[in-house]
């Protein structure tokens, strides 16, 4: 596997442990320096903010489960989409992606499904075969 494909999957369990998995696992897969952001996000009442190192990615991650935006037992799932990673680059440890949260309210809008699965490349019932949150 080349290392583009190896920051894509790192990315993808990153995403997929920040729903459904074990702390201590998410935790791991950074780096001691890493520096984890978040964007304004009014939908869920979320300020911009950033996270320095190990200490304070995991107290974001469990202030996030806490208050109910995300983990197992919440109806929201993290989908990855046009990431870029730039092997070639001085520093290409960097990679740029676009990260959409789906609840399962998302699935209720059939015209919004139809969007999100032709930006995909997928069905719409295959987006709902495989993105609908499972409570």
């Amino acid at each position: 596997m080349g290392a583009d494909a190896e920051i894509r999957t790192l990315l993808a369990r990153i995403a997929q442990l920040a729903d459904t998995g074990d702390l201590d696992e998410y935790l791991s897969l950074f780096t001691e320096d890493a520096v984890w952001g978040m964007p304004d996000n009014p939908a869920v009442g979320m300020t911009a903010n950033e996270k320095r190192g190990h200490a304070e990615i995991l107290a974001g991650a469990q202030e996030r489960r806490a208050s109910g935006l995300q983990g197992p037992g919440t109806d929201s799932r993290h989908v990855l989409t046009t990431i870029a990673v730039d092997v070639q680059s001085e520093d290409y440890r960097v990679a740029r992606r676009y990260m959409v949260r789906l609840e399962k309210s998302d699935f209720a809008d059939d015209d919004w499904v139809d969007k999100l699965a032709r930006a995909g490349g997928m069905s719409p019932q295959q987006l709902r075969d495989h993105y609908t949150p499972r409570s």
